[in-house]
């Protein structure tokens, strides 16, 4: 009897072959030692169209809309239709006793293999493979720690809710809009509240209008002092009346020091990285993409098996882990020996900052592996280096400064100078963040002290308008949507959520801009004409941000629930609630205004619309003109599932 073995890539597939022994090839597996371990390459299985479930879908018609089917059958993927055969056949072999699922260990890869499992009608036991690192002694300890596969069926009853709902939205949404402008209207309960962060802080600078200001300054001698304005609280005077005032009342006057103040303070190492994180770091210091940053993630961790699984939202590790750590440290490359050496590294260090089981998901924080990793390309290198080094930094201490303010009065008017100049460099030795300006180090000077007023001066200035979003700036907004609501109760519960997951975030941010959406304007993100008027005529219940964090927050809630009958319960009142909102979006399609107008788009090339048809951005085909014959079909949704979404 054999033990079959489903990875979710063939490159999984073939390291856990390796570390079984199963080194014997066939038809699209690997055999030996009474295992046959295959792949699904990514999706095999998915939720028909539209136009599957009944042919008169074929054609859009908004007389057709809403599409609630009670259930969406699965069917298989055409482009993978040889491989999942395989897979069916080795899964229900009568010499098959046992089927262990080695597909991602998270939500996404859950589903995957139950909708693998569910199409090939296979009954046959089934335990989970669930590691968090690719190195062979992880892959061993997996296996020698297999859970039945029921300990995850609430894992897989939210990512069937995921599912069913990023259809049910997408696929009603995207067709209702796209019929009434004659325009690709992509919508999605991920992808188009993102695009809305993108148009409003576009269209705030659109909007901006730069104010003058002054800013005034006296030298005191060893410090200069700026201008501050008590009753405004801010640095600057507000026209130059009143800055042509302070400089001639002050110029050349004795001033008194009224405060003197040093204080000591400190700064802990950052948490380490989980991937919306890593992928923001990454952008800010090298510029990459946050998907990017997701492909050499990935290549780091199975191709050179040199850190750990990269699709996490924690940033702590489980205090059982500390020995694995400190192993990784261990077998750091050389370069990093100097570092793991010098005085400051603290090799016991326990902080609750960075153990802290409570704060670990189905995934803990990104860190190396104990293997040391062999030729990486430059990206690769850079990218291992932020990961290495933020675990080291965790075992350093604070970073110590001492922060200085002088304040001086001088004929009314107070100048304040604000100084930090470094005391213990901690892990800022370590990491070296990028700096915005240098440390200014103040003058000891006592209070009471009279100080002249040397040279005062005024400059002009102006208001500069909000930054445009890059990929860093627009994954926090992401993760932290929901967070200026003004539903206190509302803005409590989305901490724990924000728009998609990590693993989802990049592929949205590039789905955006694979339909014309969203642009990239050098480092920088901008919506195009086309994304600033779907957000016009979309509404606003799906462009928030709080409808989809309250989705999220469902999602996660239901796949920590261990109470099955309480989980089916929540399952219905979720899909009733979608699809009521479905039923809105149609209805709000209908009645949208008439008066907007978009350009007529040629059909783009089959692979971008595949790209762009979305487990929440919806079905994806050539537009239709208004009062013209609808579209006559939609395009599949693509591979990937919840990381297409």
């Amino acid at each position: 009897m054999n033990i079959v073995i489903v990875a979710e890539k063939p490159s999984v597939g073939r390291d856990i072959a390796r570390v079984l022994g199963a080194s014997q090839r066939g038809d699209g597996c690997l055999m030996g030692k009474g295992y046959i371990v295959t792949w699904a390459l990514g999706h095999l299985v998915s939720l028909m169209e539209p136009d599957e479930l009944d042919e008169r879908y074929r054609r859009w018609r908004m007389d057709d809309l809403p599409i609630l089917p009670e259930d969406i059958p699965l069917k298989v993927l055409p482009a993978t239709r040889s491989q999942f055969a395989i897979v069916k056949k080795l899964m229900n072999d009568k010499d098959t006793a046992e089927v262990i699922c080695a597909t991602d260990a998270a939500r996404e890869g859950e589903l995957i293999f139950r909708y693998i499992y569910r199409m090939a009608g296979c009954k046959k036991p089934v335990r989970r493979l669930w590691i968090s690192s690719m190195t062979d002694a992880a892959i061993r300890k997996g296996f020698e720690e297999l859970r039945p596969a029921a300990d995850y069926d609430a894992l897989y009853e939210s990512a069937r809710c995921r599912s069913l709902a990023d259809w049910l939205v997408g696929m009603n949404a995207s067709r209702a809009f796209t019929l009434r402008y004659g325009a690709l209207l992509p919508m999605g309960r991920v992808q188009t509240p993102t695009l809305a962060l993108l148009v409003k802080r576009d269209r705030e600078i659109a909007e901006f209008v730069p104010q003058d200001y002054w800013e005034v300054r006296a030298d005191f001698g060893d410090f200069e002092g700026l201008y501050y304005d008590p009753e405004t609280r801010q640095s600057r005077a507000s026209s130059k009346e009143q800055a042509d005032k302070i400089k001639r009342e002050a110029q050349g006057k004795e001033g008194t020091v009224v405060e003197s103040r040093r204080e000591r303070k400190r700064v802990p190492p950052p948490q380490l990285f989980d991937l919306t994180a890593l992928q923001r770091e990454a952008n800010r210091r090298f510029g990459f993409s946050a998907d990017k940053t997701l492909k050499l993630a990935q290549a780091l961790y199975e191709r050179h098996k040199a850190i750990t699984y990269p699709r996490t939202d924690s940033r702590c590790l489980p205090p059982d882990m500390r020995e694995k750590a400190l192993n990784a440290l261990r077998n750091l490359p050389p370069r990093y020996h100097p570092l793991l050496k010098a005085p400051a590294f603290n090799p016991h260090m326990d902080s609750k900052r960075f153990y802290d089981a409570a704060k670990v998901s189905d995934h803990h924080a990104i860190i190396p592996t104990e293997r040391r990793p062999g030729a990486m390309t430059a990206d690769e290198e850079a990218l291992y280096d932020l990961v290495a080094r933020s675990l080291i930094a965790a075992h350093y201490p604070d970073y110590a400064y001492e922060s200085a303010r002088l304040r001086v009065v001088v004929s009314g008017h107070e100048f304040r100078a604000d100084g930090a100049v470094p005391v213990d460099m901690g892990w800022r030795a370590v990491l070296a963040p990028v700096e915005k300006k240098a440390a200014t180090p103040l003058p000891d000077v006592r209070e009471g002290e009279v100080r002249t007023a040397g040279k005062v001066s005024a400059r002009k200035k102006q208001t500069k308008p909000p930054e445009r979003l890059n990929d860093a700036s627009l994954l926090s907004l992401m993760e932290h949507a929901g967070q200026e609501l003004e539903d206190e109760e509302l803005r409590e519960r989305m901490k724990s959520s924000g728009l998609g997951t990590p693993a989802t975030r990049a592929a949205t941010i590039e789905r955006l801009i694979d339909v014309g959406l969203a642009e990239r304007a050098g480092k920088s993100i901008v919506s195009t004409e086309k994304g600033r008027k779907l957000i016009a005529v979309a509404p606003e219940q799906i462009a928030s941000a709080a409808t989809t964090g309250k989705w999220e927050k469902a999602l996660n809630d239901m796949a920590v629930n261990p109470d099955a009958a309480l989980r089916a319960q929540k399952r219905e009142r979720f899909l009733l609630g979608i699809r009521r909102f479905a039923i809105f979006l149609v209805n709000a399609a209908k009645t949208a205004p008439a008066d907007m107008r978009f350009e007529r788009e040629e059909p783009r090339a089959k692979k971008t619309a595949r790209r762009a048809t979305s487990r929440s951005g919806g079905a994806t085909q050539k537009p239709a003109a208004r009062k013209a014959s609808a579209p006559k079909r939609s395009v599949p949704a693509p591979k990937g599932g919840e990381r297409g979404r």
